[in-house]
């Protein structure tokens, strides 16, 4: 446990993403470590009016529990930067990044992280032709939790070109992300930093009882089995933790985060590609960040406190730079 004074947290859950019914669980969990850690908390469930309601709450620190947009994509970021209140997780820059799946891809692969090509395509492209050889990935270009992800097979029920009528979830967004699919197995790997040093936790995989690791395996007990740590050889899960540690510096991540990959077992090490990196992951019973720290010894308190330790230490330095 960090040696932190008893602050004054409040707590940014909810708002209006696909992923509120996540971001509420992940939030009630994290406000009752931080109580019984100690700290004085406020929860807030965001709305249109959350800056005037964090001003009233004047914490010392936001813990944001939020989940896609806005509250994963620079916009409480830059919020909470002009109100002058330090926060937990990524900041402005790492956020608008890290939620584009192409702009990460900018940021990681010239620094050598393996990532699946692809192109950007209207969503009203694919009813035309496809954009890439079946079998094909598509996928928005700013969701997370694998909303909105279809594989497209010779064999899926969607037509060849996709019909206009079949039911799929890129009817719901303007552009999508056309990546070939990795055939394999699904990993992922949970970074750490509580201000004094960040590691790569361990590599859980994950095995849907069906289909892909889509939002309801993802958050409905019983569809997906983890098996933490992953029964891989010992070099591939190196080089998982080595891209994980890799893509939480470059992207400038802060507190937690968590790098997606695929592997194709198959083709050893040149089978191995990262997904995406995501600046806020779950904290909920079923998410698999604290699902790793208890593996490494970490209370879900302990994860807590480390992670509002990081936002902590970035305000004291800010303090000593503004008084030196």
């Amino acid at each position: 446990m960090t040696d932190l004074p008893r602050l004054h947290v409040a707590v940014l859950m909810g708002g209006w993403a696909n992923e509120r019914p996540v971001s509420l669980m992940s939030g009630e969990g994290v406000a009752k470590a931080l109580e019984a850690n100690g700290h004085t908390v406020t929860r807030i469930d965001m709305d249109r009016q959350v800056a005037a309601r964090i001003a009233e709450a004047a914490p010392d620190v936001v813990f944001n529990a939020l989940h896609g947009v806005p509250g994963e994509d620079g916009s409480v970021q830059g919020m909470l930067d002009l109100m002058g209140i330090p926060y937990t997780h990524a900041g402005l820059a790492a956020s608008v990044i890290a939620i584009d799946k192409q702009l990460t891809k900018q940021a990681l692969v010239p620094h050598g992280i393996p990532m699946p090509g692809g192109r950007i395509v209207k969503s009203a492209e694919v009813h035309e032709r496809d954009p890439l050889p079946r079998p094909y990935v598509l996928k928005p270009v700013n969701e997370g939790s694998s909303v909105g992800v279809a594989i497209v097979t010779d064999e899926s029920n969607y037509g060849n070109p996709i019909a206009r009528d079949a039911k799929g979830p890129w009817q719901d967004f303007r552009e999508l992300l056309a990546e070939p699919f990795i055939r394999g197995r699904e990993l992922t790997v949970a970074v750490l930093d509580d201000g004094t040093e960040a590691r790569a936790l361990t590599v859980t995989e994950l095995k849907p009882k069906a289909g892909f690791y889509d939002f309801d395996a993802k958050y409905t007990d019983g569809l997906t089995e983890h098996v933490c740590p992953a029964e891989i050889p010992e070099r591939i899960a190196e080089l998982c933790k080595a891209h994980a540690l890799s893509a939480h510096r470059l992207l400038a991540c802060r507190g937690t985060s968590r790098t997606d990959f695929r592997w194709d077992d198959e083709q050893g090490e040149d089978g191995l590609f990262v997904l995406e990196t995501n600046t806020q992951p779950g904290m909920t019973p079923l998410s698999l960040v604290p699902e790793q720290a208890r593996h490494c010894g970490i209370s879900y308190e302990e994860l807590v406190e480390a992670i509002l330790a990081e936002a902590w230490s970035r305000q004291s330095a800010e303090v000593e730079r503004a008084d030196g």
